[in-house]
């Protein structure tokens, strides 16, 4: 069996995901206590991941 090649590498994705923000954390450094803290407010800023995080609370609410 022989397997497809991808045209793409995950690792180098994300390492330059994580780069991207990295530089925007160190740009915007005086505005956050932490890196925690601006990747809160970034995650915040991103509708795709309001809607997500609020899947995952309905889920876990209990059904009555």
């Amino acid at each position: 069996m022989t397997t497809k090649t991808k045209p793409f590498d995950c690792v180098e994705m994300k390492h330059k995901a994580q780069q991207k923000l990295r530089a925007e954390y160190e740009s915007r450094r005086s505005e956050f206590a932490s890196y925690f803290e601006f990747l809160d407010a970034k995650a915040r800023e991103s509708s795709w991941q309001r809607e997500f995080w609020a899947m995952v609370q309905a889920a876990r609410r209990p059904r009555e």
